[in-house]
């Protein structure tokens, strides 16, 4: 049986009757060439199966296009949770369409253990997106501190990147909304762990808007143990039980606390919003779908993702550029049936 040959740019052209040079600008999406021509080289290499190699691109610029992708191991939130798996999937496409491939780096690979920096110059990554982090985990240091751009959604570190939104505008949303639409005074908070830097902010700015708008918090704040719905299940019971006086509303530092928090109030017979009313923050997937909808601070996802990929790729290809290191994208105020005006 006879081979066929293999295909490169240089038989796709000759096959096309274009130059060489035209069909690599229009695989690496480089140089000036006609919508027409494009789109016939496009149909052409679809027809035939063509696989760009990438081996040529990596040996000239001395990279390997593949970017890192962490999600720290002492942390309780893994690729389930519905907020950072949304945003790294925005990430995730953007950098691919950009010819960059994804590997996860963990510190034990089989029988293999190294740091999370030793695994990376390992795989020999081109740049590192921290997804999730713990400010407990010495090894995300070392890989902050090394010469492997980086990147992160959550943790804010002296010298590392990170997109995150403006948790401050959020909850400043939340009290406008309350104050001059709700007209409710009463409040508690519910808030996730300590160790998460972007709980920290909202519980800082709950603090300072709580003074300003002066209006009454019934309890201390309650931390959950966890990130997820059982925890903020079992948050609730815990306000509820050492309450100086019931709260007209719940605010709650995510989503996916929210819903836990949603569920424990009805467990308890108590009605919401007719008894007390629950503000969120993330607008996850599912806060729509739940009865009753949830009203909550809306983060873009696609915004996060796509700007930390940006981000990302910027610092890969000018290290030596100054670039700010934090970057706050805005919020939005989502009204659902867990709150209404009295």
């Amino acid at each position: 049986m006879r081979l066929s040959k293999k295909r490169t740019i240089y038989n796709i052209a000759k096959e096309l009757n274009l130059a060489p040079g035209t069909i690599s600008k229009v695989i690496n999406q480089t140089g000036n060439v006609s919508e027409l021509t494009r789109k016939r080289v496009l149909a052409y290499i679809k027809e035939v199966g063509y696989v760009p190699n990438n081996s040529a691109r990596m040996l000239k610029s001395k990279r390997t296009y593949t970017v890192g992708i962490v999600f720290t191991e002492e942390s309780d939130v893994g690729l389930e949770h519905s907020f950072f798996s949304s945003i790294l999937q925005h990430f995730k496409t953007f950098v691919e369409l950009q010819g960059y491939e994804l590997s996860f780096i963990v510190k034990k690979l089989g029988q293999h253990e190294l740091s999370y920096y030793e695994w990376c110059m390992n795989k020999r990554v081109d740049g590192v997106y921290i997804v999730v982090g713990n400010y407990d985990d010495k090894g995300l240091y070392e890989l902050i501190e090394s010469s492997i751009p980086a990147v992160s959604t959550d943790m804010l570190v002296p010298g590392l990147h990170t997109v995150v939104s403006d948790n401050e505008q959020g909850i400043k949303l939340i009290f406008d909304y309350i104050k001059e639409t709700l007209e409710l005074n009463k409040l508690a908070f519910i808030s996730g762990p300590q160790s998460s830097k972007a709980f920290n902010e909202r519980v800082d700015a709950y603090n300072h808007f709580i003074k300003t708008y002066q209006m009454t918090n019934v309890s201390d704040i309650i931390y959950a143990e966890s990130f997820g719905f059982t925890s903020g299940y079992n948050a609730i019971g815990k306000l509820l039980e050492n309450v100086k006086e019931r709260p007209e509303l719940i605010m709650v530092a995510s989503d996916d606390l929210a819903l836990g928090v949603l569920k424990g109030l009805s467990d308890r017979g108590l009605k919401v919003p007719e008894d007390i009313q629950v503000v969120g923050f993330d607008d996850i997937a599912f806060a729509k779908h739940f009865t009753p909808g949830l009203t909550t601070i809306r983060q873009d996802r696609k915004l996060l993702g796509e700007t930390a990929a940006r981000l990302l790729i910027e610092l890969m290809d000018n290290p030596d550029e100054k670039i700010e290191e934090v970057v706050k994208l805005p919020v939005e105020l989502v009204v659902r049936e867990s709150t209404r005006k009295k």
